[in-house]
């Protein structure tokens, strides 16, 4: 055993070094996705999703950070890596809108001005909509029009389309005049 522990010594050591900066990286993080979500009084399931976001990120850098220090070549590291995401690009090319809803649920996560409650109107020439954002998930926003109707709107779709205040949701003034 003891021969073992010498042999890869050296391994072991940044294994457990690389361990202790990945849960700090995580911790830091997962403070600052809490913190914006505070500051911008974002809803806690959607803060709770980015934090499945952070920690598949922090996964996926440990794995690739372990099979470096245990020896895998880079060349052949790349090539799998490589490899891998070539088939999942191909895989999951049918399916493009799910990443672009995902990817966009993200950036509504940092940068969506409108909360929960708040009356929105969605300038789109077909379909025009006024309704109360009910929820903002990792998809879609749920809103609730006057008549009661529930419709579900693509996160990328409310990206691309001009969107106005109507009225803000009073438990989500920030002392400015809602619209």
């Amino acid at each position: 055993m003891d021969s073992i522990f010498l042999t890869y010594q050296t391994e072991i050591s940044f294994t457990a070094g690389l361990i202790i900066f990945m849960l700090f990286l995580r911790l830091a993080l997962k403070t600052a996705a809490k913190k914006v979500g505070k500051r911008e009084d974002i809803n806690i399931g959607r803060i709770n999703l980015m934090f499945k976001y952070i920690n598949v990120l922090v996964v996926f850098i440990a794995a690739f950070l372990l099979l470096l220090i245990w020896g895998v070549e880079a060349s052949r590291l790349a090539l799998v890596f490589s490899s891998v995401f070539a088939v999942l690009g191909v895989g999951l090319f049918a399916i493009w809108s799910i990443l672009s809803n995902i990817t966009s649920g993200v950036i509504l996560f940092f940068s969506f001005p409108y909360k929960i409650g708040d009356k929105i109107q969605i300038h789109d020439k077909d379909f025009p909509i006024e309704a109360i954002i009910e929820d903002i998930r990792a998809f879609q926003l749920h809103l609730r029009t006057a008549d009661g109707e529930l419709i579900t709107y693509p996160n990328n779709l409310i990206l691309q389309k001009p969107v106005s205040l109507k009225k803000k949701n009073p438990l989500n003034d920030d002392g400015a005049d809602a619209v």
